[in-house]
């Protein structure tokens, strides 16, 4: 998946308004951009084998410190924790912490049984929506369409830059997303390991069009002043 994952992202702003969409991005990301590097280090494997499923060309051999479940739920817990101390929030923290796990069970709907439980465990999850290109597009653009409407009815641009910037982010986000799907796999998996990291521009992007909006926050609840206590007439 990766249109879903991003909508998810926009859509945790309507949660967590003081939270910045670079670390909604990072967040829903998070296991996608610490597996680049694990790639890189021989640490995990992947195997590039075209027709592997109708969407993908990828065969996920090899990856329980990124994406076992268990690896996942640390994960959120250790950047959970982070964000919300450095944000002094709590409530910050626990949509981050579930931003991270968000990704595991989006995978888990679109990948091949190849998604591990644990390091070291055999079980193996995952439905296959990625073996129907209908339902796997119709899935992710609903989830992403559903996420930028949220984040834009969210936030207010301040200026021509947190209007167009956005737009911009949204078109190339689906550009990508298209040119996966239709264009010729990789030729290798380094320049898999070296192209997943380019996702920490997405990162970048997204924290610099935070800074050019500004969070529509909920209203407060009216406080009623008690009314003044009627006295006895004499």
């Amino acid at each position: 998946m990766f249109l879903g994952h991003f909508g998810i992202a926009f859509a945790a702003k309507r949660a967590a308004p003081t939270l910045s969409l670079g670390t909604a991005f990072l967040a829903a990301q998070f296991i996608d951009l610490l597996w680049p590097t694990l790639l890189l280090l021989g640490l995990e494997t992947v195997r590039i084998a075209p027709g592997a499923t109708v969407v993908t060309p990828f065969v996920f051999e090899h990856y329980p410190f990124s994406h076992s479940l268990v690896a996942v739920l640390g994960w959120a817990a250790l950047l959970g924790a982070a964000v919300g101390a450095v944000r002094r929030s709590a409530w910050v923290g626990c949509v981050v912490a579930g931003l991270v796990v968000s990704h595991w069970l989006l995978d888990a709907v679109v990948h091949a049984p190849d998604l591990p439980l644990a390091p070291g465990f055999d079980a193996l999850v995952g439905f296959g929506l990625w073996n129907s290109l209908p339902a796997t597009l119709a899935v992710e653009a609903s989830l992403f369409a559903i996420g930028v409407w949220l984040y834009a009815g969210s936030t207010r641009a301040r200026d021509r830059t947190g209007r167009f910037a956005l737009i911009g982010l949204v078109a190339f986000l689906v550009l990508v997303y298209l040119g996966n799907l239709f264009g010729p796999p990789p030729s290798a998996v380094r320049e898999v390991a070296w192209l997943g990291h380019a996702q920490w521009l997405l990162v970048l992007w997204a924290y610099w069009i935070d800074a050019h909006r500004q969070a529509l926050l909920p209203p407060q609840p009216m406080r009623t002043q008690p009314l003044p206590e009627s006295r006895p007439s004499s």
